[in-house]
């Protein structure tokens, strides 16, 4: 078995976090490195390295984290005015921690996710 990740060692108590929400299966919690005001880590406590990873099996527990998401943004008072929820994929797509998380972004107006660099040119503004 690879070495723990770093979300794994939040679960089993290893390494501190702020937990804003825990069950038997999903762990919440604020990441070190904020990148909004309100910037939430949603996990599964079952080791799933990257979407690539997901079995048929975990539809229920992949399901269950966007329920999260949708009650923390409620909880945070974000779920009128507006938040982003970013799965990263592998290094290109930016993933750096090989644990599957759902990163739950608000309390700004968050700016554009990629560039504009590819829009069909038939594409007016």
């Amino acid at each position: 078995m690879a070495s723990k990740s770093v979300f794994e060692k939040i679960v089993d108590r290893e390494l501190p976090a702020t937990i804003l929400y825990e069950d038997e299966d999903i762990l919440a919690f604020i990441p070190l490195r904020k990148q909004a005001p309100v910037h939430i880590l949603i996990i599964p406590k079952k080791r799933i390295v990257s979407v690539n990873e997901i079995d048929d099996e975990d539809a229920l527990l992949i399901g269950k984290m966007f329920l999260v998401a949708r009650d923390l943004a409620k909880e945070h008072k974000i779920d009128s005015t507006g938040y982003r929820l970013t799965l990263n994929t592998n290094e290109d797509a930016g993933q750096s921690v090989f644990h599957l998380h759902l990163h739950l972004f608000g309390g700004k107006k968050t700016g554009p996710m990629t560039t504009q660099d590819y829009i069909d040119p038939r594409v007016k503004n």
